[in-house]
């Protein structure tokens, strides 16, 4: 594990052989990073969010908890993964909001997926695995795995595989240009054809 010197990670935080921590991130109390993860500089990991192994976290990103991250999953920069439904300040008598006055929601990215850079998830909702948000896109709203959406709000543009690459079609089935990987459609959602 290497954690910069300007770095903050909390006494209280786990993090993984193996991780890189860059300089100015910060890492609350309770959270979980895997191992052999990147976390870029000025980026935040909030308290108890949970990080699998081989993530990148690009500079300047924010996690809130409670998210979760799953192996393999990739944050772009600027990327922001919220946790309040319904943001204010202040209670409707003025008073200034505390921890108790509200429930944190959180983001799942599951396995593989990827979050261009500046792209804001609403929670809650889920990322599935091995989607891809594009870069500047809202997520309001669940993403299907090998989904790649795009704009604001995020809507479904096409299929991705496990590479990346945007599927081409071929009758019945969706192929990967770049591993030759065949996937095929069942209702609103795609599954690799074994």
């Amino acid at each position: 594990m290497f954690v910069a010197e300007d770095a903050d990670v909390s006494a209280e935080a786990t993090v993984g052989d193996g991780t890189k921590v860059w300089n100015l991130a910060q890492v609350r109390e309770g959270a979980t990073i895997g191992r052999d993860c990147i976390i870029g500089r000025g980026a935040y990991i909030g308290s108890g969010v949970a990080v699998g192994d081989g993530c990148k976290i690009q500079n300047h990103a924010l996690v809130y908890e409670p998210a979760v991250l799953e192996d393999g999953v990739f944050i772009g920069p600027a990327v922001v993964l919220t946790n309040d439904t319904y943001p204010r300040a202040v209670n409707p008598d003025g008073t200034l909001k505390s921890a108790a006055d509200w429930h944190p929601v959180g983001v799942t990215v599951r396995t593989g997926a990827s979050i261009g850079a500046r792209a804001v998830c609403v929670a809650p909702l889920t990322v599935g695995a091995w989607a891809t948000v594009a870069a500047g896109a809202v997520v309001t709203k669940d993403v299907p795995d090998f989904a790649l959406v795009a704009g604001v709000p995020a809507r479904r543009i096409a299929w991705v595989g496990r590479a990346g690459v945007p599927l081409a079609s071929d009758g019945d089935d969706w192929v990967c240009p770049q591993t030759g990987e065949r996937y095929r459609e069942r209702g609103d959602a795609l599954e690799i054809i074994a």
